[in-house]
């Protein structure tokens, strides 16, 4: 049991919250601490963990209010990927890795739904962090045909570097399930399947059909 990750259910629109830590060493992580920092906080604290970072997937409001009451909590710096809206201590380019204890969260810089967005990958755990990127059963929303080209090439080089029984926990609890393995949504997720980019761009502009249709939340 040396290894902790805490989904936290944090409010908003059924966001997620994550508490990443190493019992022995007595070290974790928060990431996306919106909404109620202070229950992250005490599940550390439960856990007799040290936060040693606080890191955001991405800049959005709903993953990133309650960046500075996580701060003052816990005195711990705010980390986020290249052109993060928001006040950051340490900007995280791609291919980073954060130490805490003796794991190791693995940076992957994944834009598309936003131009600064991350997704984490514990390497020692084959754990996935993908924030608003990869859903259980859906991916994040885009904006235009241009983010979605570039949101297809994020999710593509993810399914390409990361192994397949990698676990995945999103940002939201939008799917049928709270969390997924890489393998099950390349074989379930209607985004993962489709078998080229015109195909994803047609499915994102039609999904509403398309969860009509196949009966889908």
């Amino acid at each position: 049991m040396r290894f902790i990750l805490e989904q936290i259910r944090v409010g908003g629109d059924r966001n997620f919250g994550y508490l990443l830590g190493d019992r022995e060493a007595g070290e974790g992580l928060l990431i996306d601490p919106s909404f109620d920092p202070d229950a992250m906080v005490a599940r550390a604290e439960a856990q007799k963990l040290r936060i040693t970072h606080i890191l955001n997937t991405h800049g959005h409001p709903d993953h990133t209010n309650g960046n500075a009451m996580a701060k003052t909590l816990t005195g711990a710096p705010i980390l986020g990927g290249p052109g993060h809206p928001g006040p950051v201590d340490q900007v995280v380019q791609d291919g980073a890795r954060i130490p805490f204890g003796g794991y190791h969260l693995l940076a992957w810089q994944v834009p598309g739904h936003c131009p600064d967005h991350l997704a984490f990958l514990v390497e020692e755990m084959a754990a996935g962090l993908t924030g608003d990127l990869l859903f259980v059963g859906k991916v994040g929303g885009t904006s235009s045909d241009k983010d979605a080209r570039v949101e297809w090439g994020s999710l593509q080089r993810l399914q390409k570097g990361w192994p397949r029984h990698t676990t995945i926990w999103p940002g939201h609890d939008y799917g049928v399930r709270p969390s997924s393995t890489l393998a099950w949504e390349a074989e379930t997720n209607p985004f993962l399947r489709c078998p080229t980019l015109e195909a994803f761009i047609h499915l994102k502009n039609h999904w509403a059909q398309f969860k009509g249709e196949h009966g889908l939340k």
